[in-house]
Order: C-alpha cells, then structure tokens, then sequence
C-alpha cells in the first residue's frame, strides 16, 4: 500500500508532466497560429493578383479579410497550417468551387496549391540588422 507521502510525491510528479505538456501544446498552437497568420498576410500582400471565389473576383486584401474570418469561424477544425489549407482555403463550404488567385497575366493557379508550395518553401533568410 503507498504512504500518504508517497502518493503526494507521486500526485506532484504526475501534475508537473501534466502541466509541462499543457505548456507544450501551447507553445505549438502558437506557433501553428504563427503560420496560419503569415500565410494570411502573405496573400494580402500580393500585388497584381485576383482572387476568384465562387466565380466572383476579390481583391488580395478582401481575400485576406475572408480567410482570416473564415479561419476564426473554423478554428476548433483548424490545428495546423495544413488543416487551414485543406479546410479554409481551398474550396468554397458552400459551392464546392475552388478558391483561385489569377495573375496579372491571366494564369489562375487553385489557392490551396499556391498556398501549400509556400508553406514548403524554406523561410527566406532573416535581413541583418545595421
């Protein structure tokens, strides 16, 4: 049988593990919240573009609007930056039309393709501070 001490040792252990994990999680949701943000300000930052959302053309600073409150309405299906691709930014929830972003020269490319090479490419290298 466990002492009384014994079990509040291992009762502390047990809630020390417990707790450091919460930390954990926390620390990746942030960072995976990090992602999604930078994904969406990366959209409303392109230049030339249009966005096609269920045969309708957008701005990239509407289209950014949308998505970020998109992404907020869905946030309990969303963990991951990839969960924002595949859930937020890739198809209409109501059509089933995909999402496009047409160049200035006419070439659309789906939203959910353009966003998922970003998220593959490497992260440009940090500009020196002077």
């Amino acid at each position: 049988m466990m002492t009384r001490q014994a079990f509040i040792r291992f009762f502390l252990v047990l809630l020390y593990f417990s707790c450091t994990g919460l930390v954990l999680a926390g620390d990746e949701i942030a960072a995976n919240d990090a992602k999604i943000d930078s994904l969406i300000a990366h959209v409303e930052s392109l230049n030339d573009v249009t966005f096609i959302r269920n045969g309708s053309e957008y701005s990239a600073k509407d289209a950014a609007k949308f998505l970020r409150a998109k992404w907020h309405s869905e946030k309990k299906e969303v963990n991951t930056p990839a969960d924002f691709i595949e859930k937020v930014a890739t198809r209409s929830s109501t059509t089933g039309k995909p999402y496009l972003i047409r160049s200035k020269d006419g070439k659309e490319t789906p939203c959910a393709d353009y966003l998922r090479k970003l998220l593959e490419s490497p992260a440009p290298p940090a500009k020196e501070k002077k």
